[in-house]
């Protein structure tokens, strides 16, 4: 299980790990630490069983409201990270 510290939203970390199918990098068992329970739990069952490079590609780059991140620009950073 990974722990990413993230930066710069309401989540203050990200448990993740991750799992290899077919010679192909995928997620599983993601957790936020904090952050807006209903939007942290949709993402995490969305993301689930996803590529890694898909899911980075899909969220790299959301902001939320004025902020420079969000958490699913968090949780891609986090998955770049042990990519």
């Amino acid at each position: 299980m990974y722990q990413y510290k993230t930066t710069g939203t309401c989540a203050s970390a990200i448990l993740f790990d991750t799992y290899e199918e077919d010679g192909v990098k995928r997620v599983k068992d993601v957790k936020f630490v904090g952050g807006c329970s209903g939007n942290t739990q949709g993402v995490a069952k969305l993301v689930e069983g996803m590529r890694v490079d898909e899911v980075i590609d899909r969220l790299k780059g959301i902001k939320c409201g004025f902020k420079p991140t969000s958490c699913p620009d968090q949780l891609a950073t986090a998955l770049m990270s042990v990519k």
